[in-house]
């Protein structure tokens, strides 16, 4: 499976991106909040794509000045 394919539940978020959050309750308030990574619904289940996620975690870059 291509990792940027890779779909993840909440929990598989939290366990392989702890950096982003350790709770599954902040996913589920940005999701009601429209906020967070990317997720879809498939009828009552949330999934995410790890490249959503990656996407969302590295959009704000520090620029420190050896980075340009």
């Amino acid at each position: 499976m291509n990792h940027s394919n890779q779909v993840l539940s909440p929990k598989d978020v939290i366990s392989n991106y702890p950096a982003l959050t350790t709770s599954a309750g902040t996913l589920a308030n940005w999701r009601t909040q429209k906020r967070g990574p990317r997720y879809f619904r498939v009828s009552r289940k949330i999934i995410y794509r790890a490249s959503d996620v990656e996407a969302f975690l590295f959009k704000n870059p520090v620029l420190t000045v050896d980075s340009l």
